[in-house]
């Protein structure tokens, strides 16, 4: 399995960068994980967009689904053979209104996803947690089947103490880092610190940071999540079109 990077700023994208969008890939099969700006461009240049077999929306912010209505439009319209005869796009129920517009006529298909249960695609498999998040939201721990390399993606939440089982001997934690350890005042996503005693805690074999922040220095960022992590794990903020073997 593994993890190519597409988009990775929270809330806007900056400096020709998108925002929250990965392709995970397994053999032939190919999953979009969330679909922010940027991210079909992003996507064009390591497959054709028809080539998708799935996407999972993490929650419904637009700087996680901005490009999915273009999507939709390229499924519909695009000539060119496709993975599947309808895109299937899985995404929760909590808010009807968004759910109900993955479906689009003879292009893409809603499929709803139960948080409580293990949601099986193609060679993966999903298990989900509740984050604390404004909206509904659920962060997905991708497994491989074959060969039990797993990815847990924080999605966008606050710090809470599930994060740690939830999280626990993970391959990858690619995480929520989008404030520095000097943050103030209200955070729905985790800091910099907060990240690395994530991944210190819960024991993961490396840590990614994403939805990262547009100002500041980065290198700072990911500084202040190694010294929480501790040297035995090691710290990366991600880039666009870095590829991870997980």
């Amino acid at each position: 399995m593994q993890l190519t990077v597409l988009g990775c700023y929270g809330g806007y994208p900056h400096n020709g960068i998108g925002t929250s969008s990965y392709l995970i890939t397994s053999g032939d099969y190919h999953l979009l994980l969330d679909c922010g700006s940027g991210a079909l461009l992003a996507l064009e240049k390591q497959l054709s967009p028809l080539q998708l077999n799935a996407v999972l929306l993490t929650h419904y912010h637009h700087d996680h689904t901005a490009d999915l209505g273009v999507l939709q439009y390229e499924w519909q319209l695009a000539q060119g053979d496709k993975a599947e005869p309808r895109l299937p796009i899985y995404g929760h129920t909590a808010d009807p209104l968004n759910f109900g517009s993955l479906t689009w006529p003879d292009s893409t298909v809603g499929k709803a996803y139960n948080p409580a249960q293990t949601l099986k695609l193609g060679p993966l498999t999903v298990d989900f947690l509740p984050t604390h998040h404004p909206v509904p939201a659920y962060a997905p721990r991708i497994t491989e089947t074959a060969t039990g390399a797993t990815l847990a993606f924080t999605a966008d939440t606050a710090a809470f103490d599930g994060l740690t089982d939830w999280a626990k001997s993970a391959d990858v934690l690619l995480a929520d880092t989008n404030f520095y350890a000097n943050h103030q005042g209200t955070a729905w996503h985790l800091t910099s610190t907060q990240a690395g005693e994530l991944a210190k805690h819960a024991g993961v074999k490396r840590l990614l940071l994403t939805h990262l922040p547009q100002t500041g220095d980065l290198q700072q960022l990911a500084a202040e999540a190694q010294e929480a992590a501790g040297e035995a794990i090691p710290v990366e903020v991600v880039k666009p079109q870095s590829i991870y073997k997980i």
